[in-house]
């Protein structure tokens, strides 16, 4: 089982759209292993965007993730990074297909509405920066067998 990261933005709770963003994911098959509602402050939003530092969009990601609450999240399942990359769709939202979270619901490719980690190793180190150990929830999918 692979754990990732995913964080619903400001977007997500101004538009009232959670639980139906949630449920895609439950629908896949993934977990929902640790969750909560947090409002991050500027370390944490730069910590979170550090690769992007320097680049010109920088600022605006950060200040749009400390605009308002998140929906932190870490998912687990059978190649959880993958799929839930792939149920988000591409972050250009002019890329991302209708079906995808990102197609159906993103309006804007800098101010986007759902972020997945891209790798395994950055699954990681988002985890560890939203989650402190004892907030995960490990616990047994009797239905796993039949996903």
């Amino acid at each position: 089982m692979e754990r990732t990261f995913v964080m619903l933005k400001p977007g997500v709770l101004q538009r009232r759209l959670a639980g139906e963003v949630i449920t895609r994911f439950e629908r896949k098959g993934l977990k929902i292993i640790a969750l909560k509602l947090i409002r991050p402050d500027r370390k944490l939003a730069e910590e979170h965007y550090a690769e992007h530092r320097g680049r010109d969009f920088f600022e605006l990601v950060v200040e749009y993730l400390i605009s308002g609450p998140v929906i932190a999240m870490i998912l687990e399942g059978d190649d959880a990074v993958a799929r839930t990359r792939r149920l988000a769709g591409p972050a250009d939202i002019t890329q991302s297909l209708p079906g995808t979270i990102r197609g159906d619901y993103a309006a804007s490719t800098r101010l986007n509405i759902v972020h997945t980690s891209d790798s395994g190793e950055n699954a990681r180190r988002e985890i560890a920066l939203f989650f402190k150990e004892e907030e995960i929830q490990i616990w047994e999918d009797t239905n796993a067998g039949w996903l």
